[in-house]
């Protein structure tokens, strides 16, 4: 990452002043950039004997929903006393004088996020097994919350969210596809648009939703047997359908025999879990099933849905690349990377890739 990319999401200066008045004076502290994420942007903080995460949005222009710090804030601190395994929260701030935007700071969790491979710990097969058990029951435990109870009872609009989904998704491909076309179109997406829009499903009962669960953004205790410490990125978290998590999820998971993931989106695309030990799509879907009594019905519908917001993301990444507003290598990929993705939803739909 560039000193000048860094400069534009930091004012170290600032943002210690403000640490010294809010989390109080230290002799020492350092500020480093977390790069691994893809989205909002996330700064590691050593202040004093504290390790903190400050997560802040990207400069530059960003559609209108996308990127909202302050509400992936608020649910965090809601589920504090909840089962859901969500990091510590200590602060928001709504003051745009410290780094020009909101942004919020919660202590660092220990252990390992599971993104290309699994740690050597994990190896024998009961372990792989248990990963995951362990994400199934991480969604099962935020589904389960009691929304009213925690402070979340107006978090959402939870009536007609499946189609919202489709139309919010629509408009964000638009707003990215306002400057990306200049470069290149992916009209397999607006056919995509039109078959989710036709075939929304009837939701079962409303629930809290994280918006972004998949295996990546959960994060695996230091010992064995694998566990769940913490849920990471609640930005796109709501009340809504359940299912619409689920079918994320499911869609980063790979089976045995599976085609191959799209080459320019690699790094979105950990394939180890088709090793031997590890449980197949089937069998997370049974196990979800059987500890909510929710039924996963329409996966076709859902997981096409969950490819077509990633292609979503993906033509806002590229808009941005484009307009200077990312120092992300996985942005310029998204020029292949979208059509690839626009492919792999079509192919769902047309049940290439099943369940």
């Amino acid at each position: 990452m560039s000193d000048e990319y860094f400069a534009r999401i930091v004012d170290e200066e600032s943002l210690a002043d403000y640490f010294e008045r809010e989390v109080g004076p230290v002799a020492e502290y350092e500020m480093h950039h977390h790069q691994e994420g893809h989205s909002n942007e996330t700064l590691f903080v050593e202040w004093g004997d504290r390790d903190l995460v400050v997560r802040r949005p990207p400069p530059g222009e960003v559609a209108d929903t996308a990127h909202d710090v302050l509400r992936e804030y608020r649910v965090m601190d809601a589920l504090q006393d909840t089962d859901v395994r969500v990091p510590p929260t200590v602060l928001a701030c709504e003051d745009h004088s410290v780094l020009g935007c909101d942004f919020y700071v919660m202590e660092r969790v220990a252990g390992d996020v599971l993104r290309e491979s699994e740690p050597e710990r994990f190896a024998a097969s009961e372990h792989r097994q248990r990963i995951g058990e362990e994400l199934v029951d991480g969604l099962c435990e935020i589904h389960a919350v009691e929304y009213e109870d925690v402070g979340l009872g107006e978090f959402g609009h939870p009536e007609g969210f499946t189609a919202r989904q489709v139309e919010r998704w629509s408009e964000q491909l638009t707003w990215a596809f306002d400057v990306t076309t200049e470069e290149r179109e992916v009209p397999e997406l607006y056919d995509v648009m039109e078959w989710l829009t036709e075939n929304v499903p009837d939701a079962p009962a409303h629930t809290l939703v994280q918006g972004d669960y998949k295996l990546d953004n959960v994060m695996y205790g230091p010992g064995t047997p694998p566990e769940i410490v913490a849920v990471f990125d609640w930005e796109l978290s709501t009340l809504g359908n359940p299912l619409v998590d689920l079918g994320w999820m499911l869609s980063y998971w790979w089976d045995a025999g599976d085609p191959e993931p799209p080459q320019a989106t690699d790094s979105l695309n950990a394939t180890f879990m088709t090793g031997e030990g590890y449980p197949t799509r089937q069998d997370l879907v049974a196990r979800y099933e059987e500890r909510t009594g929710i039924e996963y019905e329409n996966d076709r519908f859902y997981r096409a849905l969950a490819v077509y917001k990633l292609a979503g993301l993906g033509e806002m990444f590229f808009r941005r690349y484009l307009e200077g507003n990312a120092d992300d290598p996985l942005y310029p990929k998204m020029e292949s990377g979208v059509p690839e993705l626009a492919d792999r939803a079509v192919r769902i739909i047309e049940g290439e890739e099943p369940l």
